[in-house]
């Protein structure tokens, strides 16, 4: 069994606070199926050389997953990473339970600064917090795009249209290709790869009833250009496009931990010469939009790095910091050289310029 990797993960340009943790309506604990989902993650899930001590304890937390553990049933297991690996768990475990609500845990930690909880533990909080924020949702676009927010997407480009497939999905499925050249396939060759399909409004259905929901790509192209000839072209805007199901979720993200009404909009570029605020939605789009902000111009390879835009604007001014109040905030997502994408979504609870923050009345 391999250990857990603990990394230190937190906002890109986030003041570091302890922050107070609260609750608000709406929020909840993690439950039954939570736990055992973590259980059976393959650093913790029993296996043929699993010893006596660690089925035990494995039982036991399945049968009771916050029953107290002691020292000596953790010690009882022989294999070190294993050992390592059910300390983690039971660390993470008693920090969420005295939080009270996944979303009070999150919230805690993200604005705790330095962060050394394994990545595997916070995606599934948000993996979780997603699932019930988007459970009355019947739109397939917006239940793919969810996904962003704690699964790794890989990029690929095709005839114009910008795919994002998930990145466990697509390397299972590849074998030995090239990871970007499956993706492309699901368009030039639908048939030809049948575990995966664009997601589109004649597979939407087909989404909800799908043995893998994450084996949709997701096609994230927002503007496509008709050339008509004679230097004729119109460009048309597509109504499912998976930047605006993003901006969706985003939006419902925002409103479900900081009860802050958004709008959030796709754009092609930004022109605003009065541009104030911007957030990063990835480590790299982070860095772009500073470089752009300070007016550097970004060289053509990582220019096309940056694959999203959007405009946020609050639907109350008076929630943003006084002298930003009215102005929009611009996001960017973007991928990295190895062509994924890894969203951050704390940048948005991190980083928006609140007045609450300003007046320090953040719960």
């Amino acid at each position: 069994m391999t250990g857990i990797m603990v990394a230190m993960t937190n906002s890109d340009n986030a003041a570091t606070s302890t922050g107070r943790r609260a609750t608000r309506p709406g929020w909840s604990g993690a439950d039954a199926a939570f736990w055992q989902a973590l259980l059976d993650l393959p650093e913790l899930a029993i296996v043929a050389e699993s010893c006596p001590g660690e089925r035990r304890l494995h039982a036991r937390l399945g049968a009771l997953p916050t029953g107290a553990i002691d020292g000596a049933e953790l010690a009882a297991i022989a294999n070190a990473d294993s050992r390592a690996n059910f300390a983690h768990f039971l660390a993470f475990r008693d920090a969420l339970c005295e939080a009270g609500t996944l979303e009070a845990y999150y919230l805690g930690l993200m604005r705790g600064g330095s962060i050394s909880v394994p990545p595997v533990f916070i995606d599934a909080v948000v993996a979780a917090i997603v699932e019930r924020l988007l459970a009355g949702s019947a739109d397939a676009f917006e239940r793919r795009a969810g996904q962003m927010l704690y699964r790794q997407q890989r990029i690929a480009l095709s005839d114009g249209r910008l795919l994002a497939a998930d990145r466990d999905v697509a390397d299972r499925l590849s074998g030995d290709a090239p990871v970007v050249d499956l993706v492309r396939g699901v368009v030039d060759n639908g048939a030809a790869v049948a575990a995966m399909s664009v997601l589109g409004t004649d597979t939407a259905r087909a989404f909800f009833a799908a043995a893998d929901p994450h084996a949709f790509v997701l096609d994230l192209t927002h503007e496509t250009r008709n050339d008509l000839g004679h230097g004729l072209a119109f460009t048309l805007t597509r109504a499912q496009s998976g930047q605006s199901a993003l901006a969706r979720v985003l939006e419902r993200w925002i409103a479900h931990f900081l009860d802050v009404e958004t709008k959030i909009v796709p754009l092609q570029r930004i022109d605003d010469p009065a541009w104030a605020w911007h957030i990063g939605l990835d480590v790299d789009a982070s860095a772009f939009l500073d470089a752009l902000y300070r007016g550097h111009a970004l060289e053509p390879d990582r220019l096309q790095r940056l694959i999203g835009l959007f405009r946020l604007e609050f639907a109350d001014p008076r929630r943003m910091r006084a002298d930003l109040a009215g102005k929009p905030v611009y996001l960017g997502l973007a991928m990295n050289v190895g062509q994924m994408v890894k969203l951050k979504p704390q940048n948005l609870l991190l980083n928006l310029p609140l007045a609450a923050v300003a007046e320090g009345a953040l719960p």
